[in-house]
Formats: C-alpha cells, sequence, structure tokens
C-alpha cells in the first residue's frame, strides 16, 4: 500500500513540480505537505485549499488509475467518456455523459481503396458499421438504457455517415441499404437523430447522390416504424441534447449547438445570425458546401470544454466562406478539440485557433492528407497561441510520414481510439489510447492529467 502511495503522490508532485512522499491531512479544510529536500531534510508548506482538494481527488483515482496494457474500464456514473472510435474509414465518436446518456456523433465509412485510405480497423472482416455498433455494445455494458439515446450527424458526407457500394448488405427493417450510421442503428437502436436538414434535406438545395438518397429512406423509415425520433439541430439552444436520467444531479452539464447551415450563435441567450448570404442572392455554382453547412456544439462539464464542428473550414479568410472565424469565436477557449475536417489544409485557421486555443488536439485521420503539414505547423505553434498542447491522431499514414517527416514526432499518439475520461465534476481528465488492431480495448499508452481551464 505505501508503494501505491508514493507511486501516485510521485505523480502529482511531477504535475505540481513538487516530490511530494507523506501528506499529513489536518482536517477537510487544510493539510500539510512534508517535502524532501535533497539533503533529507523535511520542508513543510502549507497549500491552497483548491490545491489540497485536487490532490486527495487525484491521490484516489490515482491510486486504481488503470495501467497500460491492462483492459480500459468500465464508465462510472460521474465521468464523462468521449470515445474516438478509430475503423480507419471516416469519422465516429461516442459520448457516455455524466449519467449514462449517450450520444453519438457521426458513423463514417469510406469505401476508398488504398492508396488513399487507412487500413480498415481492426480488420476487414466486418464493416465500418458493424466495427462501431460492436464498440458501442461494449462500452454500454451496465449502462441505464440499451439504446442510443442521441446520434447527431455533423452533414452529409459519406466518411461520416457512411457510402454505398456494389456488396452493401440491406436492412431487415426496411427498404434501404446498412452503411455506416444506418447499419449502426441495425445493430444498437437510436431513440432520437439530430442532423442539420431535417425532415426537408433540400438546404442550399435537394440531395441527389445515392448515399443521402439511402440515409433519408433510413430516417423516414426508423420513424415511421421503429421509434425513432427525428429532428433538425438547433442553433444556439442548449437543452437538445440534454441529460436524460439524472440531470438534476449535474447542473453544471450541458451541451451548446453553436452552429449549422451557416446559422452561428452569438453568444446570447439563444439567438443565432446567419453567416451565409440568402441563397437566393448567389449564383448555384457559389452555394456553400456540404463541410461548410456542418453543425458545431461545445459540451460543457463544469470547468472542461469539448468542441466538436463536423468538417467545418475557412475557405476564404474574411468572406463569409470563412466559417470557422464565427465560430471559434462563439465556442470560446476549450481543453480538447476535434479537429474541424480532420486536419485539412483548409481547416483550423489562425483565427480559430486563437479563439478556441486548446490544450488538447484530436485529428480524426484516414486519409495520407491527413494532417496537413500546414495545419499541423498551425496547430502546434505556440506564435498562433501560447501555452503547452497535446496533439492526437487516431492513424497517421505511410504517405503521410513522408511528407511531414519529424514533424510528426510532436504527436503524443500516432494510433489507435483516442479516449477522452473527465473525471466526476469536470476538473481534471486523462487521455487513453487503446488498441485499435483487436477488440480487446487494451490500453496503449495514457496521457495527463490535465486540469481544466
Amino acid at each position: 500500500m505505501l508503494s501505491g502511495w508514493k507511486s501516485s503522490i510521485g505523480r502529482i508532485g511531477e504535475v505540481s513540480h513538487l516530490v511530494c512522499f507523506r501528506i499529513f491531512i489536518l482536517s477537510p479544510y487544510s493539510h500539510v505537505l512534508i517535502l524532501e529536500k535533497p539533503n533529507n531534510k523535511p520542508m513543510i508548506k502549507k497549500e491552497t485549499i483548491y490545491l489540497s482538494i485536487l490532490m486527495l481527488i487525484s491521490i484516489s483515482g490515482l491510486a486504481q488509475e488503470p495501467q497500460i496494457s491492462s483492459v480500459f474500464p468500465a464508465w462510472e456514473e460521474g465521468y464523462l467518456d468521449i470515445h474516438h472510435i478509430n475503423t480507419g474509414k471516416g469519422e465516429s465518436t461516442f459520448f457516455i455523459l455524466p449519467d449514462g446518456t449517450t450520444l453519438l456523433v457521426d458513423a463514417g465509412a469510406t469505401q476508398r481503396p488504398k492508396p488513399r485510405v487507412t487500413d480498415p480497423k481492426p480488420n476487414d472482416s466486418l464493416t465500418p458499421g458493424e466495427w462501431i455498433a460492436r464498440y458501442i455494445k461494449h462500452v454500454m455494458q451496465g449502462l441505464p438504457g440499451e439504446n442510443i439515446d442521441y446520434a447527431l450527424l455533423s452533414h452529409f458526407h459519406y466518411d461520416h455517415i457512411g457510402e454505398l457500394y456494389p456488396e452493401v448488405k440491406s436492412s431487415k427493417n426496411g427498404t434501404y441499404k446498412l452503411a455506416g450510421i444506418s447499419e449502426v442503428a441495425e445493430h444498437v437502436s437510436i431513440n432520437k437523430l439530430v442532423d442539420r436538414d431535417w425532415p426537408s434535406y433540400d438546404y442550399p438545395k435537394p440531395a441527389t447522390v445515392d448515399y443521402m438518397k439511402n440515409y433519408i429512406q433510413f430516417v423516414n423509415t426508423s420513424v415511421d416504424k421503429r421509434g425513432m425520433t427525428a429532428e433538425q439541430f438547433k442553433v444556439g439552444v442548449s437543452d437538445q441534447f440534454a441529460l436524460i436520467n439524472e440531470p438534476e444531479k449535474y447542473p453544471n452539464f450541458e451541451i451548446r449547438n453553436i452552429a449549422a447551415n451557416g446559422q452561428v450563435w452569438t453568444g446570447t441567450g439563444t439567438n443565432k445570425r446567419n453567416h451565409f448570404p440568402p441563397m437566393e442572392s448567389i449564383d448555384e455554382s457559389d452555394y456553400p458546401d456540404e463541410n461548410l453547412c456542418s453543425t458545431a456544439f461545445r459540451l460543457s462539464y463544469g470547468a472542461f470544454d469539448y468542441y466538436s464542428g463536423g468538417d467545418l473550414l475557412a475557405r476564404k479568410l474574411g468572406h463569409w466562406k470563412d466559417i470557422e472565424t464565427p465560430v471559434g469565436l462563439a465556442t470560446g477557449p476549450v481543453d480538447v478539440c476535434l479537429a474541424n475536417h480532420h486536419a485539412y489544409y483548409d481547416a483550423m485557421s489562425e483565427s480559430f485557433l486563437q479563439a478556441v486555443r486548446p490544450r488538447v488536439h484530436i485529428i480524426h485521420a484516414w486519409a495520407p492528407s491527413h494532417p496537413s503539414p500546414s495545419v499541423l505547423r498551425r496547430m502546434s505553434s505556440t506564435a498562433i497561441y501560447p501555452g503547452p498542447r497535446d496533439i492526437f491522431s487516431t492513424n497517421i499514414m505511410d504517405a503521410t510520414r513522408v511528407v511531414i517527416g519529424a514533424g510528426l514526432d510532436e504527436l503524443k499518439s500516432q494510433q489507435g481510439h483516442i479516449v477522452v475520461r473527465v473525471n466526476p465534476g469536470g476538473e481534471s481528465y486523462l487521455i487513453y489510447i487503446l488498441d485499435d488492431s483487436e477488440e480487446s480495448f487494451k490500453i496503449t499508452s495514457i496521457h495527463g492529467p490535465y486540469f481544466s481551464n
């Protein structure tokens, strides 16, 4: 037991730049640290109440902390888990909120062949949608409900909702194919689905591609016959993804809808402003593309903030097609930022980074262009915003290594599922990397603790 305490306290000492070996708790409101100096003579130092609480919490948590090569431990009430699931074929993030409410954001499934994409993870014996569903079922064990409470589709591209291909299977529940989100729902029912353009699917113009028509058929059938509800993403509100099980326990939790279809929250109440010009005022060839219409939200839990914005980008700085800048300003500083557009060359602009200035960047990568060398330089630059930052990527392809070279050494992780586990109350969090080569859910590395700003 003593060696375990020494190990835990040593890690705390690392964070606070103190080497701590013994702690005596005087009362619930104060403590004395006995610090070992180089000459082994103890030095007594009183610390603040805030640090006392942090250290007590850290000791209790770190003493039971999972180790590398162990299986990632199940969610417990009060924690916030954010799983960035790596199939190598698109983007998918699964949230277990503090009261056990669940949220799936995207379930991509591209069928592009190599060398334009990574290898499937863990392998090609199942489809991306099937792998995502199996991952979700595993981490949902022991939760209050068996269904996914909310699913949000950030925008309508196949690496976020699923792509059709000749061998795609048909659903047993309707006349639609199983690809991405529709395949996940075949295995794990969804209670409420939210996207940027339900029910008309005609902004800025009607959908015509085959995988989008299939998605619409899936949504309509699920609403009509499977009991799923569907809604359009409501910009500015903070109750569309409300906690379901015990919301009264977590008044410091919210998901604020920041943007969709060019509308951006103003930062006041639920007010929003349209950043795009009226479609009738511009030529159809100049309409905003699908990426520009992506949804964006900020999740807050106490002091912790997380940003997700699909494939938003800054196509023309200073122009209405720079949607990143107003979204970043509305979002404000965050602790963890999921990189816009997979950190592709046209995203993560200087103005966006200066607005959100995250401590942790996460890249959902599946192509050689993820991340772009110029974007990685911006994300790493302390000239754009000061302070330390850590960067994690679900994949890095060999072709990317050739182009970027030693710059990739700055990444804390280059392969695997990326899990953010936020401690109860939101004051601190850890990053876990899980093995994506099999369904072991084994931890390959642990990063942190990080303290929320």
